[in-house]
């Protein structure tokens, strides 16, 4: 015990929470295909001169940020930049469609106002039911854009709406945010070497 604390259980659960994190690492392991198969649309939608937007909530949101941050600026080797777009980023758009509209439609305008046909929306969403992400989706497909999504759990509403779901089959936000920032770092990395 320490100042109030009972620390005697930090070590067994940090051990666990590795052990939870490799375990789902494991079965991400048999998703190997529909990674790739991410990677191969959102090259294919760069090469063609399109755009990626991607969208999410709190942690989904700096996902989307970190995303778009190495298709920008760069992964690993210097290149020219990548058009990607994180819609979570602008505070004055985001509060001006919350309060004027609702915070359903704070990504959604922004697809409407920005995507085109061809562009790629990668929506992040841990249990694939937030709803801004959905109305986002719902105008993506409206304006004949692809769509990439990245859920947890059972997909939730989400996996109905994309072109491709990759679900991690997990209940625990954050090891379905470790593992959604890992599938972004290998996507980012495959399109690199592609295009680059």
């Amino acid at each position: 015990m320490v100042s109030g604390v009972n620390i005697s259980f930090f070590a067994r659960a940090v051990v666990d929470i590795i052990d939870e994190h490799k375990a789902l690492i494991d079965v991400v392991h048999d998703m190997a295909p529909s990674i790739e198969q991410f990677a191969k649309l959102m090259a294919k939608t760069l090469a063609s001169g399109c755009k990626i937007l991607l969208c999410g909530n709190g942690g989904s949101a700096a996902d989307a940020q970190h995303i778009a941050g190495e298709l920008v600026g760069r992964f690993l080797k210097e290149r020219s930049p990548l058009p990607a777009l994180a819609l979570s980023v602008n505070s004055s758009v985001l509060t001006a469609i919350g309060n004027d509209y609702d915070f359903r439609e704070v990504f959604a305008r922004q697809v409407a106002a920005l995507g085109c046909p061809g562009d790629l929306l990668v929506a992040i969403s841990t249990s694939g039911n937030s709803p801004n992400v959905l109305r986002a989706s719902e105008v993506a497909r409206e304006k004949g854009m692809k769509i990439v999504g990245l859920t947890g759990g059972e997909g939730g509403k989400l996996k109905g709406l994309c072109d491709l779901c990759i679900n991690i089959p997990s209940k625990s936000t954050p090891r379905i945010q470790e593992i959604h920032i890992l599938i972004g770092h290998i996507v980012c990395q495959l399109v690199e070497e592609a295009l680059c």
